[in-house]
């Protein structure tokens, strides 16, 4: 799925009050994160997750997995703060139509 700007700008809005669901420690990227960040995006459609990371290509590649594995779509990174969407078959999110 692809989004465009606008689109973007509009889930930047909302994901704006959440908190990180899904927080990435010492252990990094494991099956059960993996498992918890799906699930998390099965439920919410739009959810936070933190990265904590100090080495930057590291966390590139953590971010780069969490979105192959799970075929999210990467709205914003700020920082260790990462932003996901994966629209549910309910389609609990409206997103504006593209143009």
């Amino acid at each position: 799925m692809n989004l465009t700007t606008k689109q973007k700008q509009h889930l930047r809005g909302l994901a704006h009050n959440l908190k990180p669901i899904v927080m990435l420690g010492s252990n990094g990227l494991t099956e059960g994160v993996l498992a918890e960040i799906d699930n998390a995006l099965s439920y919410h459609e739009l959810i936070k997750v933190k990265v904590a990371s100090g080495d930057k290509e590291l966390k590139n590649a953590v971010i780069d997995a969490i979105i192959r594995e799970t075929q999210a779509v990467k709205v914003q990174l700020i920082g260790h703060v990462l932003v996901l969407f994966r629209q549910s078959e309910e389609m609990k999110i409206a997103i504006p139509k593209a143009k």
